[in-house]
């Protein structure tokens, strides 16, 4: 009788116990499950030529992930980043950006670096009525309801920089870039200016990116003596074309480069004699004085090491995340087309300054800096425009179908 007793009271406490515990796992189910994480996409190249300028801006867009999910996420849920390795091939690049957007759901993509990577992936992403985050200057001659660019336009780099050099170093100059759509273009924007305001051309030089033989380009601008350069070179490239110009015993006194694509990850990979005097415009420098720029760089080097460094492609991927996080938090959902519509009147006090999209091209108002490289690998500014510049992806002395025509002309371009 005991034995059976002690068996029924058994029993029931192991009914107890899964009752419980049942009821614990509906209570989790109906209260306590995690919401489900919201996906974006990254595509930055981690290998080949581009990956010295493009792997650090994957750690730009983290930090801003982190910072947003140490908030509170968005809208309750989770931000979870998928990293796709461009491999710096536009063509790849083109197929991972399906990939995130059909097979991995993302809501929103980062990423690309240079033109011909974002016009493959521009094709996808309109494809798909989705939206792309462009972090770079670039050529402009384009824009996209479904892109928000947060580098430069034409007008807020490439002209101010050019004619900056012409009136400080002189009318005589020199043009080096990789062969592809944004060199090609930036060359013929600078020439147009230049050219126009009494300049003078002396040689223009292409390579294919990620050439590294530059000894045939620094022998000649020795030879030619041009009051300065204008480099459009991009990737390791660079480290090349100036260990080339050092051998070649070109200064920075004597010749100045004009860079738009190195800033300090740049100099960073660089001894600091082959740069320090030469010049770069950018939107964003690390050297910039004001607090909302301290305190940028306060809690990327926390998070990623003292060492580091940080850019403005790099400034320009965290606040593409600043603004697609506090459009959805202020929409509520996710859905595309009203994320487009905020996203387009959004403002923000970026590191860089107060930026703010430009309704009618998706780019962004942006103060234009020119900065000489220090031999630390930071910037002295030397020039700031007197407010936030608007941006002009088709400069104004020609009209937009103009500009395209001119732009199918250009030899080396890809169509």
């Amino acid at each position: 009788m005991q034995n059976r007793t002690r068996g029924k009271t058994n029993l029931l406490i192991a009914i107890s116990v899964a009752l419980v515990m049942l009821a614990s796992v509906l209570l989790y189910i109906q209260y306590g499950r995690a919401k489900p994480v919201i996906k974006i996409g990254v595509l930055h190249s981690l290998t080949g030529t581009m990956a010295v300028s493009e792997a650090p801006l994957v750690d730009a867009l983290r930090l801003a992930v982190e910072e947003a999910n140490q908030s509170g996420g968005v809208n309750g849920r989770q931000v979870e980043m998928v990293v796709a390795d461009c491999r710096s091939d536009a063509a790849y690049c083109a197929q991972q950006a399906d990939k995130l957007i059909v097979q991995d759901g993302v809501q929103a993509l980062f990423g690309c670096w240079t033109s011909d990577c974002r016009k493959a992936v521009k094709a996808v992403v309109e494809r798909h009525h989705h939206l792309l985050f462009y972090p770079l200057q670039y050529e402009g001659l384009e824009q996209s309801p479904d892109i928000i660019y947060t580098g430069a336009a034409p007008n807020q780099q490439i002209i101010p920089m050019v004619l900056w050099a012409l009136q400080h170093k002189g009318k005589r100059f020199y043009l080096i870039g990789s062969d592809y759509i944004f060199p090609r273009t930036a060359h013929l924007m600078a020439k147009d200016v230049l050219l126009a305001q009494g300049g003078q051309l002396l040689g223009e030089r292409y390579v294919p990116l990620g050439a590294s033989d530059m000894a045939a380009v620094a022998r000649e601008i020795a030879a030619l003596h041009p009051d300065f350069v204008l480099n459009t070179l991009n990737g390791d490239s660079n480290l090349h074309f100036f260990r080339a110009l050092h051998e070649a015993g070109i200064n920075a006194e004597k010749t100045p480069v004009f860079s738009t694509s190195v800033a300090e990850v740049g100099l960073a990979a660089m001894a600091a004699d082959l740069t320090a005097g030469h010049y770069a415009a950018w939107n964003y420098f690390q050297s910039l004085d004001n607090a909302e720029n301290k305190a940028f760089v306060g809690r990327f080097k926390q998070r990623f090491g003292r060492d580091r460094v940080l850019d403005d492609p790099m400034e320009a991927s965290y606040i593409g995340v600043k603004l697609w996080v506090n459009t959805v938090r202020s929409l509520d959902t996710t859905n595309l087309a009203p994320v487009k519509t905020v996203l387009a009147q959004q403002t923000l006090p970026a590191p860089e300054g107060i930026v703010a999209v430009d309704h009618e091209t998706g780019h962004l108002w942006k103060a234009v800096f020119i900065g000489k490289a220090r031999p630390d690998g930071q910037f002295d500014i030397v020039w700031k425009s007197a407010q936030s510049v608007h941006p002009a992806p088709f400069p104004f002395y020609r009209s937009r179908a103009e500009w395209l025509a001119v732009q199918q002309t250009l030899p080396g371009v890809r169509r």
